[in-house]
Formats: C-alpha cells, structure tokens, sequence
C-alpha cells in the first residue's frame, strides 16, 4: 500500500495527515506538530477557522525539514467567500503559514458565493502559490450544484468519513472527475459503535494493532487520505504506523458492512450556512 495518493492533478498527497481541528494556538498546535512530523508525518491539515496556521508553519520551519518534504492544506472560510474576499483569504493564510506557498487550499464550507471563491483559488493555483485546490463538506447533492461550473475540477472532498459513513453515493458522483475523499472524524469521533465493533475488536487482536490503526487501515486501503486528530504523543505515532500489515479482501468486505448511510453532519440541512457564517466570524475585515 501506498504511502502516498495520486491526486488528479499530477500532485502527491501523503495518505495519512494530521489534522489540528480544536488544537488551541496557545503553542499546543506547534507542540503536536512538532510530535508528528518527528514520528514521520509529512502531511498536516489545518484551516483559517482553526485559528492556528502560524503555528503549523511556525512548527514546520523549526522541524529542520526541507519545505518540499512536506504537503500543508488549508482551507477559506465561508466569511471569505466572493471573488475579491477569497483573494484576500488566501493571502492571509499564506502570510500566517509563511512557507511559500501552500500545497493544498480547500472551500470549507459549501456556501455563499462558492463559484467566485472558487475563481480566485483556480487564479492561485495558477500562479503556484496554491499547489492544488479542493472542496469540503460537499454532499452528492451539493457537489452536483457546483463542480460542473467549475473550470478547474477539485482534487479533493474532505468530508465526515468513516466505516460507519463510507460516503457510497457520494464517491459514485465524484468518481468521473477523480476527485479523492479526504476523510475528517475518520475513526468516527470516539462512537463506541465503531471502536468496540466486534469485526473491528478481532482484526486488532489479529493484527496486533489498536482498533484505531485497524480502521485507519481499513480507510487507506479503500482509497482515502485519513485525518487523524491527536495531541497525544503515543497516538500521534499509533496512527502513522499502519503500513506494516493490510487486511484481506474479505476483512475489507467485512469493514464495509458496518456502513449506515449516515453521519453526524448534515450539509444539505435548510440554514447550515447562515448559522454557521453567524456563529463563525473569524475576523472584523467584512
């Protein structure tokens, strides 16, 4: 199994990133950066709405690793959506993250003026300061709405993804453009119905690997880049080190079958964006 995801775009994408979602800036995001990329992370995922890209780029520059060596997302916020905000957003995440350029930028949230917003990260793609661009929390419904307009196609989807959720439909609509799923709560937010699954419980007794390596596993080998969130040094590294064993065709049949159809998060839920643009004002600029 690869360590790495072909996007389609030509660009690489290691398979297992860390994800700094909820990680304060108070030098906990620097620290749990600092941990990853230590343990041989080369992939970490943050967002202007996390509030802490000076800290990943700040814990980057300090690595003593060669900037190419690593792949940084981030992601605009809904407040910033609009042709001429998106240009401003962008730039302030490359003024905050201070590594040149970013390595993958991503709408957050499906909503507001998608297809001006979109205009700009096609722009900064173009110039390479982005290296490759992509949507979050698109549903099929949504996705559909969108993408066909857009000139440039995304490389990723990053949305709620895990055996419990495995986003079927969703994947059958992204599959003509070879767009990947990038998956956040991508060991199902510490829902015991997952973690003390019995399927989960005896491949981990199988494999010698905690049941969060085993779905991590499971999640890589169906095609997705996984994002594992952890301050926590020994699962920090726990969650990196999956590459070591891989589960049979049945056990992946197995997997699949604890699939509900259904995640915690509702997109395409009536006023998702106004009440998430109302609660979520990352700055005083508009």
């Amino acid at each position: 199994m690869e360590k790495e995801v072909l996007l389609n775009d030509g660009v690489k994408i290691p398979a297992v990133g860390l994800g700094v979602f909820l990680i304060p800036n108070d030098g906990s995001t620097y620290k749990a950066v600092s941990e990853a990329l230590k343990a041989g992370y080369r992939h970490i995922d943050t967002a202007a709405a996390y509030f802490n890209e000076e800290e990943v780029g700040r814990a980057i520059k300090d690595s003593g690793l060669k900037r190419e060596e690593i792949f940084v997302t981030s992601k605009l916020w809904v407040q910033d959506f609009g042709y001429e905000h998106a240009k401003w957003g962008i730039e302030e995440s490359l003024r905050k993250l201070d590594l040149g350029y970013i390595d993958l930028y991503l709408l957050h949230q499906p909503y507001g003026d998608v297809l001006g917003a979109w205009k700009a990260l096609e722009e900064y793609k173009e110039k390479g300061l982005l290296r490759s661009i992509g949507v979050s929390n698109m549903t099929p419904k949504i996705y559909k709405k969108y993408v066909p307009e857009f000139r440039i196609k995304p490389s990723v989807n990053q949305v709620e993804c895990n055996p419990t959720f495995l986003q079927k439909e969703l994947r059958s609509a992204m599959e003509k453009d070879n767009v990947r799923i990038e998956a956040w709560y991508p060991l199902g937010h510490g829902d015991n119905n997952l973690l003390d699954n019995e399927t989960v419980i005896r491949l981990s007794e199988k494999y010698g690997k905690n049941v969060g390596q085993i779905i991590l596993r499971f999640e890589v080998q169906e095609g997705f880049i996984v994002l594992p969130k952890s301050t926590n040094p020994e699962r920090i590294k726990g969650n990196i080190d999956i590459f070591d064993f891989e589960l049979t065709e049945d056990e992946m049949k197995e997997m699949e079958k604890l699939d509900t159809g259904k995640g915690t998060h509702d997109p395409d839920a009536p006023g998702v964006g106004e009440s998430l643009l109302s609660r979520y004002k990352i700055h005083n600029k508009w």
